[in-house]
Formats: C-alpha cells, sequence, structure tokens
C-alpha cells in the first residue's frame, strides 16, 4: 500500500541538540533513515567499484547502502573525527556482502584527493563510480560575518576537491562509468545565510555541466543530484534548536527528507537505468523548484 509521502517520515525534530563541526550521527538525538530497513537492491551495479566521499554519514551513507545493495563495492573517505560514523556505514555494507574500504583524511589536502582515488584502484580493482558528496557548510549572518579562511576551506572541500577528484579517478573510468556531485537547492535560492555554500553549489551544478560535456565522448556520464532540507549530521552544526525543529516544514511537502530517500536518485544516475542522462542536476526538494 502506498504511503503518504506527507507523513511517511517525522514532520519534526524536538530537542535535538546542537553539535560541533563535523557532526556526528552516533551524536544525534532524533536517527537520520538511511535506508537501513528500507532499501531493497536489484542488481543494477554489480561488479561496480565506488568511490563516494563523506561515505560515512547522511546522504553519502544512504548511497553506500544502496549500492553494495545492489552489488558494489565501496570505498568511503571521511574525516578521521568520523571513524565512528564510517564504522557504522562499513558495517552496513558488510552485511550486503560487499567489501568496504575507509579512506580518511582530509579532501582539502590535494595529494589525499589523489591517493583516495590510487588506493580504491589498487585495494578494489577499478573504480567505475566517482560521488562527489563531502560538503563544507557555512554560515552567515551577514557580509561582515563571512570569515575569510572559512571561505577558502568551503571552495576547498566543495569544489575544488570534487574537480580534483574527477581529474584523478577519470583515466581509470571505462565507458559506462559515472560521475556523480551532490549540490543542492541552495544554488538556486541562495539565502541570505548561506551565500558562500550556496556559491560553492552553484559551482558544483555548473561543474557537473561542463564535466559532462567533457567527458561524454569517453562514455563517462556526469550528473548531479540536488538536494533540499535533509535530516543529516550537518543540520546540527549551525541552526538552532528552533530550526532544527522545524526544518523542511516550509516545502511543499511540509517536512524535511531523509538521506534514505536520496539514495535511488543516486542509484539511477550511476546505473545503466539512467544511460542517457548526464549534464543534469536532479532535484530532490520535497517540491522545492530549482530548475
Amino acid at each position: 500500500m502506498a504511503q503518504d509521502p506527507r507523513t511517511s517520515q517525522p514532520t519534526r525534530f524536538p530537542d535535538e541538540p546542537q553539535q560541533p563541526r563535523p557532526g556526528l550521527t552516533t551524536e544525534m538525538r532524533t536517527k537520520p533513515d538511511h535506508g537501513e530497513e528500507s532499501y531493497v537492491g536489484k542488481g543494477l551495479l554489480e561488479g561496480k567499484v565506488a568511490l563516494i566521499t563523506g561515505g560515512d554519514s547522511g546522504i553519502g551513507r544512504a548511497v553506500a547502502i544502496a549500492y553494495a545493495r545492489e552489488g558494489a563495492s565501496v570505498a568511503i573517505s571521511y574525516l578521521a573525527e568520523e571513524q565512528a560514523d564510517a564504522e557504522e556505514t562499513r558495517d552496513w555494507v558488510d552485511k550486503a556482502g560487499q567489501r568496504c574500504l575507509l579512506l580518511p583524511g582530509d579532501l582539502c589536502d590535494r595529494d589525499h584527493c589523489a591517493a583516495l582515488v590510487e588506493r580504491t584502484v589498487a585495494e578494489l580493482g577499478g573504480v567505475d563510480i566517482l560521488v562527489n558528496n563531502a560538503a563544507a557548510q557555512t554560515m552567515n549572518e551577514g557580509l561582515d560575518s563571512i570569515d575569510d579562511d572559512e571561505m577558502q576551506g568551503a571552495f576547498a572541500a566543495n569544489v575544488f576537491a570534487m574537480i580534483r577528484l574527477a581529474k584523478a579517478a577519470a583515466p581509470h573510468m571505462k565507458p559506462g562509468s559515472a560521475i556523480i556531485n551532490t549540490s543542492s537547492e541552495q544554488a538556486k535560492i541562495a539565502a541570505k545565510s548561506m551565500i558562500v555554500y550556496a556559491a560553492t553549489k552553484g559551482a558544483v551544478s555548473s561543474l557537473t555541466v561542463g564535466l559532462s560535456n567533457l567527458l561524454s565522448s569517453d562514455g563517462i556520464r556526469v550528473n548531479a543530484v540536488a538536494p533540499g532540507p535533509i535530516w543529516t549530521p550537518i543540520q546540527p552544526i549551525a541552526k538552532s534548536p528552533e530550526e532544527l525543529e522545524t526544518l523542511g516544514q516550509n516545502t511543499p511537502m511540509g517536512r524535511a527528507g531523509q538521506p534514505g530517500e536520496l539514495a535511488p536518485a543516486y542509484v539511477l544516475l550511476a546505473s545503466a537505468e539512467g544511460s542517457y542522462m548526464t549534464g543534469n542536476v536532479v532535484a530532490v526538494t520535497g517540491g522545492v523548484p530549482v530548475s
């Protein structure tokens, strides 16, 4: 029986404590739904190898679980402070019968980006899917509150790392491979309190189109997913308890999304089911228009 999408997931997040960066699933009071109990694979990625940045938690964990259940081996990158979350993701990949390679480190380090691809290829036998998902979310009150070092760090993590990883991975990718980037509804909405973050996500959307134009002749598809407000550890970092409690209630759907609701889009874009899709930014926003 079909569920009502307005009420199939939590609509409020009361008493959620704020967290310091980088934010951990293990410290969240209301745990996100990554599809642990619901996602059913169909063998769409059998024998593939996927490298997922930010794969320890949130959208990245949901994608790792889905990819593993679709038959892919998975490498996940994450900050060293997120080790506990990464090990939980590995447990779910293991339960799906697939290999999971844990790769801690900072994507702002250009050498680390190259090493991620090299280790994935060396230990898992190649790289067929690159998911550029990790991101630093910055908040601001006004222009005067924008810290220059934080701004440069946001572009390093959200934009420069994406380019470096694509540059490192593409030579290993065969026709039929896919690169999937995580943009955001903020690329179009650009809330006044998130202008640096929105600018980085606008760059991700533009780079997705550019990389698609560049790599289509090699048979490599490049797309992006633009999430709306999703219940992940990034939310309790900068938002107040009042903002957290009502997260997503201003969307047409009337609630925030869960990471597991994003995973099918990433599966579509990685698999032969999406073979004629490239250069797209797929919105999963609870009804907020971003085109």
